[in-house]
């Protein structure tokens, strides 16, 4: 009933609809080898680090996403994060899974959820990706972190400002398997994850590995 009074249109291209037509899908730029090991960002051939991780500490072994977030992939985390889409999160199950080859481990956390924001949006995206990618992943999904405090938002902020305001900002929960993913929605500059990693890291994990719907790609300037 509800598709006959509001018709559902293809969030990319908003012709009428799957949410996400297969044009539209095929379209989406998907984060394949050759990658830099480290935080998966595209790489012109395999790296251990590159430019935009080396130097770094970061408490992750290793970052990976479905799509860049460009175009049809920013829309579509858009909607799904402040329009409540909450079907958004089992495509971008599939899309991660399409793409992303199951990690090694014993459970699946992720990144705990603003109280205020989550309260507003009615639904927390991380932790429906979470659940979505251990029913197909076949591994138990653990809210292993929690916020030691309110975070400002890190739209907008530069990559220091970005590490500062995160520093110290998760806890572990409760004892953590020694191998873990870690998911969220979006990596941008991997400081959510490099700073929710290491409290998992305090929480007793010895490799965690990210993985992420999207990834914010910088391109080099010509």
């Amino acid at each position: 009933m509800l598709d006959l009074l509001l018709p559902q249109r293809c969030l990319g291209c908003s012709r009428p609809g799957a949410q996400l037509c297969g044009g539209c899908r095929e379209a989406l730029t998907r984060l394949r080898a050759p990658l830099c090991a480290r935080c998966g960002a595209p790489t012109a051939w395999p790296v251990a680090r590159c430019r935009e991780c080396a130097g770094r500490r970061l408490a992750f072994a290793s970052a990976r996403a479905a799509v860049a977030y460009e175009g049809t992939a920013r829309r579509l985390a858009a909607s799904w994060k402040e329009r409540g889409l909450r079907r958004l999160a089992a495509l971008a199950a599939e899309l991660v899974v399409e793409t992303v080859p199951c990690p090694v481990a014993a459970a699946v956390a992720f990144v705990p959820p603003d109280r205020d924001r989550s309260r507003k949006r009615g639904h927390d995206p991380p932790a429906q990706l979470a659940r979505e990618l251990g029913e197909r992943w076949e591994l138990p999904v653990v809210a292993a972190l929690s916020r030691a405090r309110p975070l400002a938002r890190q739209r907008g902020l530069g990559l220091a400002e970005r590490r500062r305001n995160v520093a110290g900002a998760f806890l572990p929960r409760r004892p953590v398997p020694a191998r873990v993913v870690l998911v969220d929605d979006v990596y941008t500059t991997g400081s959510t994850a490099a700073a929710a990693a290491s409290a998992l890291r305090r929480g007793g994990a010895k490799r965690v590995e990210v993985v992420t719907f999207a990834r914010a790609i910088r391109y080099p300037q010509r």
